[in-house]
Order: C-alpha cells, then structure tokens, then sequence
C-alpha cells in the first residue's frame, strides 16, 4: 500500500520568504528523486499556514526521503528559521479512487469505489 505525508506548518512572523521558497524548492527536487517517491501536492489555508501531500510507494521509501543527508540538515534549518510550528501525519492508504468529469462517465456510487492498492 502507499503512504502520504501530511506536513502541515504555520511560518513564523518575518520569515526570509526568498530563502523558505529556494529551500522548499530544493527539497522537493530531492524527494523526486527518491525511489519510491510518487508525488506531491500543496495547499495554502485561510490562516496563512499550509498543507504538503506528499505520496510514496512504501514506509521504505519515506524512510529514504527522512534520512536524506540534504533533508536533515533543511529540517533543521526550518525550525531554526522558518517554522513557528509544523504537525506531520504518515498514513498508509487503505483506499483510493478518482473520477474525471472529461470522460463523460457519472461517478460510482459509493458502494462500488474501486480499491487499489
């Protein structure tokens, strides 16, 4: 089964926005090439805080990406500069389907959603 990460974080106040994008930039060159990385989405909310997806093929493949040498060393820096608080949350998915409206057919009902796994 697959695995996201929630990284979930509040910046502080003042942060060096030129050098939290160049870094988050970096990182997320980093964990593409990690096998096992499937992909990424982000979110911005209403109180200034934001939402990282991030999916890999296994709890392996999340290990990688949390002890990449580079990856240490920027999470640290992030306490340290730019996050007032952060929250993470690994899940493995137990579920996942998706519907496109592009190809005409109606969504399944919710009894029939395809697992995968």
């Amino acid at each position: 089964m697959s695995v996201v990460v929630l990284f979930h974080v509040h910046t502080r106040d003042g942060v060096d926005e030129a050098a939290y994008e160049a870094d988050f930039v970096r990182m997320l060159g980093l964990a593409g090439d990690v096998p096992g990385f499937l992909g990424f989405d982000a979110f911005a909310g209403e109180d200034g805080s934001e939402l990282a997806l991030v999916r890999f093929e296994d709890e392996a493949a999340v290990s990688r990406w949390r002890e990449h040498p580079e990856h240490v060393l920027t999470r640290e820096r992030g306490r340290v500069e730019f996050f007032d608080r952060y929250d993470i949350t690994v899940a493995e998915v137990t579920r996942q389907y998706d519907w496109r409206r592009s190809d005409g057919a109606a969504p399944p009902p919710d009894d029939d959603l395809p697992l995968s796994g």
